[in-house]
């Protein structure tokens, strides 16, 4: 169920690692794929945690600047919706 790495979302990443820790509790993983199963739950951590640091930027960037422009006018003509 791997994706390609160009095409990994949050939501890919995170039901792949799901799916390996439920490999490993029911212990369906022998042991000659265990470090592969391993390195690529690390690659999958490492990937959701950049996502999700990225995001958290990204709304605190986007919050700081609704602060800054401060409060609109009701009839301000420069609404984007």
């Amino acid at each position: 169920m791997a994706a390609k790495k160009d095409e990994l979302t949050y939501e890919a990443a995170s039901a792949e690692l799901n799916e390996i820790v439920a490999q490993l509790e029911d212990e369906e993983v022998t042991i000659d794929d265990l470090a592969e199963k391993m390195k690529r739950a690390s690659f999958l951590i490492q990937f959701c945690s950049g996502k999700l640091r990225d995001t958290e930027s990204a709304v605190q960037k986007i919050i700081r600047e609704m602060e800054d422009a401060g409060p609109v006018a009701p009839d301000d003509k420069d609404e984007p919706f």
